[in-house]
């Protein structure tokens, strides 16, 4: 599948040309505060392409590695690309946890920072992340619960009950700490909430914690130093195009 990344961009009229007969594939770096279903939607207004969907849904707050499946044979592969481990690097805000696990919302519960927490005692504590895990979902969350997804809930101040989902954490590494923020990476499966690891961090640590930046760094194969900000793309394909307009003028 032809997948176009910031290093092929000059490519770009075969890749359009390819993904409207046979599908594609582009990798994008997801800007701050634009949803995963926003990123869609730019692109089939820019591709007037319908059929586009994408392998794994970013929070809103967190920016990206992004795949993009293009056209209906490309879209077919989504599901394979959703089950490649992924690589995230984040920073947890110590002392102080939010509703929705991240800055979203408010702070609204606080609670002393233990003096004995030190890059060893984190270290040794991540430890214990490593494997096949059971973690409970934020409610800030897409997952539904009699037809309805949870966040609709939680912005409603209705809590639901929320089962346990077995995830695996492949590798965690501290990489900073500072008596407050806490930066760490993560590789992990399918189905693993960044956030909820942040809170059962912190947790353990004997305080509270949320989220204050999360970057996908890589996806399966596919790393965000490769992928694209829609706002290059959209440039790069505006200029593709009118060049394709003028030589047959």
């Amino acid at each position: 599948m032809n997948t176009l990344t910031l290093h092929s961009l000059s490519t770009i009229s075969t890749w359009y040309a390819e993904a409207k007969e046979q599908g594609a594939v582009i990798l994008i770096d997801k800007d701050i505060e634009w949803t995963s279903f926003d990123v869609v939607a730019k692109l089939r207004r820019i591709l007037r392409i319908k059929k586009i969907g994408h392998a794994g849904t970013l929070d809103p707050l967190a920016t990206g590695l992004l795949i993009v499946c293009i056209g209906r044979p490309a879209t077919k592969l989504i599901n394979e690309y959703q089950n490649s481990s992924k690589t995230y690097h984040t920073t947890i805000k110590l002392g102080a946890s939010t509703a929705s696990l991240d800055a979203e919302t408010p702070e609204t519960v606080f609670a002393e920072i233990p003096k004995e927490i030190t890059t060893d005692v984190i270290q040794q504590i991540m430890q214990e992340f490593i494997g096949e895990i059971d973690q409970i979902p934020p409610m800030y969350s897409a997952l539904k619960k009699n037809g309805i997804p949870l966040y609709r809930q939680a912005r409603k101040g209705i809590k639901e009950e929320i089962q346990p989902r077995t995830i695996s954490i492949h590798k965690l590494d501290l990489i900073d700490f500072d008596g407050t923020y806490l930066s760490f990476s993560v590789q992990c499966s399918k189905g693993t909430y960044i956030r909820s690891l942040a809170r059962d961090i912190a947790e353990k640590l004997g305080t509270v914690g949320y989220i204050t930046e999360l970057r996908r760094i890589s996806s399966g194969e596919y790393l965000v130093s490769d992928a694209i900000r829609i706002s290059e793309f959209e440039q790069a394909f505006n200029i593709a195009t009118s060049d394709i307009s003028i030589s047959h003028s």
